[in-house]
């Protein structure tokens, strides 16, 4: 019983490590993939957030230093952040968006110019792709974990679970193959002995008649 027992938790082990390691592959090239593509947003994100640098100064060239501190100590608008889950190959991983903001400008428009409007439309998109960043980043944070976890368990069925099964399997087999030999030597004495008290009863009764 404790053999079939084993038997069975051995193929379910290699079943088990079979489905980790696949997911520990799928998860390795998608985390590759998701590297990239955070790669390249940070790329955007830093090109996006120097033009609208770039506006800012261009506004500050045309409008004196006490109009623009001004036009821009008032919050024009509200922004709320929304943070949803989405799971990929078990794991949760997060999406963040923003809404608002935009409803106007916090600044009247006759001390201020054009290039501010621009500056601060810019800082807006850089805000969205800021937001988009964070939450690939957070995913790639949140992947990397679930591969070294995934990792540690095929390596703890690979080299610790399974070559243990493997051996009490192996042990448990032995003995019982020798209990098996010492049953059939302790049958072939039992059957010599009775052959021998067989003979010896015709032995006896030939000298009986005799």
């Amino acid at each position: 019983m404790e053999l079939t027992r084993l038997k069975g938790r051995l193929r379910t082990a290699r079943r088990g490590h079979k489905l980790l390691k696949d997911k520990r592959d799928e998860l390795m090239r998608q985390f590759l993939a998701q590297v990239r593509t955070v790669q390249t947003m940070r790329t955007d994100l830093e090109k996006a957030l120097a033009e609208a640098y770039a506006a800012l100064d261009r506004a500050a060239a045309v409008l004196p230093p006490e109009f623009l501190g001004s036009a821009l100590l008032c919050p024009g608008g509200r922004v709320e952040l929304t943070v949803t889950m989405a799971s990929r190959m078990g794991v949760a991983l997060p999406e963040f968006s923003f809404s608002g903001g935009a409803g106007g400008r916090p600044y009247g428009a006759a001390q201020t110019s054009a290039a501010l409007d621009d500056a601060l439309r810019r800082f807006s998109e850089a805000l969205s792709r800021m937001l988009e960043l964070a939450g690939a980043e957070k995913a790639v944070q949140l992947m990397a974990r679930e591969i070294e976890t995934t990792r540690r368990r095929v390596n703890a069925l690979e080299y610790v679970m399974i070559p243990e099964l493997e051996e009490n399997i192996r042990v448990i087999a032995m003995k019982l193959e020798e209990n098996e030999r010492g049953s059939i030597v302790r049958l072939m004495k039992v059957k010599d002995m009775i052959l021998k008290e067989a003979i010896e009863e015709r032995r006896a009764k030939k000298a009986a008649k005799a």
